[in-house]
């Protein structure tokens, strides 16, 4: 509704600035008459321009769709395991601060600039997912769209969308075992302020990564390179430390993090240590916003993997 009012209000100051260049234009006076006519005419092309990049945001928050997958998740045992174990890793920064995956937590207080509100859904049966299908969790995760159609903003923008197939559903087979938990959270969750559409319209923000189509998959779980490349495929780490890692730039939306060309000065149990402890080999403390918990409970090969990944960058 604020954004509803605020774009009135917009188009409303443009006739009225409109109004007046007209008026000034009858004056008799010649400096008043040309002076008033483009002060007037100025001000309402910058509250025209003003209006037009709002109203394409609001377009751009409606123009994300993806198709919705005919599957159904056999929840074996198996799936559970692996799916608990992404979720503890990765949807646990978001979705499980204040409970396992409770949602609750308006991920927009930690954007540089205060675009909206963008709350982690509760994903437990307490939320809206009791109602959703399987096919919808999966749109969801892979490309950011929820069972309504809404754009999930923060979902788009991260790299759940690398997840394979069996890993999307071993998550969805976890979702589906947790117990109901916590508070309903807002639905839609994310809600763009005036500042966050006229930001979006103008380019300033990102509209959410390319829609995924067709299967994705996973190499064979191994402490190898390979498997620690498709483990930061789908890890959020270049959003805070670059694109190639080393380190983040000034005008990101995620913290700027430092580039990790020192893991390749440690070793193996140095780096886990670091993971597990938030603590690394010289006595640093690592800053809260780096999510090194999560992290840290990935089991042993999963961190060597990303830890041989990463020694062994070129460019790094």
């Amino acid at each position: 509704m604020l954004n509803v009012v605020a774009l009135l209000i917009s188009c409303a100051v443009v006739v009225l600035f409109v109004w007046l260049a007209m008026r000034a234009r009858r004056l008799r006076n010649v400096a008043a008459k040309w002076g008033g006519t483009l002060t007037a005419a100025l001000a309402a092309l910058l509250f025209g321009a003003i209006a037009a990049a709002m109203a394409i945001g609001f377009y751009k928050v409606h123009a994300r769709h993806a198709p919705v997958p005919d599957i159904k998740v056999a929840g074996t045992p198996e799936q559970i395991k692996r799916g608990q174990s992404i979720a503890a890793s990765f949807c646990g920064s978001c979705h499980s601060r204040a409970g396992t995956l409770t949602g609750g937590a308006d991920l927009g207080k930690d954007f540089p600039i205060p675009v909206g509100s963008f709350v982690a859904s509760n994903l437990t049966p307490t939320g809206e997912l009791r109602h959703w299908t399987d096919g919808q969790i999966f749109r969801a995760i892979r490309n950011g769209v929820d069972a309504d159609g809404h754009w999930l903003v923060v979902m788009s923008l991260i790299n759940a969308s690398h997840l394979s197939d069996d890993d999307t559903n071993a998550l969805i087979a976890y979702i589906r075992s947790v117990p109901a938990a916590g508070q309903e959270t807002a639905n839609p969750p994310d809600e763009f302020n005036p500042i966050g559409l006229l930001l979006l319209g103008t380019g300033f923000l990102p509209s959410g990564k390319p829609v995924v189509g067709g299967a994705i998959e996973a190499p064979a779980k191994a402490p190898s390179a390979e498997y620690g490349e498709y483990i930061l495929s789908y890890q959020d780490c270049r959003n805070c430390h670059g694109a190639n890692l080393a380190g983040g730039v000034p005008g990101q939306l995620a913290p700027i993090g430092p580039g990790l060309a020192m893991v390749k000065d440690w070793k193996l149990e140095d780096f886990i240590a670091t993971l597990r402890t938030g603590t690394d080999p010289s006595g640093h403390v690592i800053n809260s916003q780096m999510p090194w918990k999560p992290i840290g409970n990935m089991d042993d090969d999963e961190l060597g993997a990303i830890y041989q990944y990463l020694i062994d960058l070129p460019d790094l």
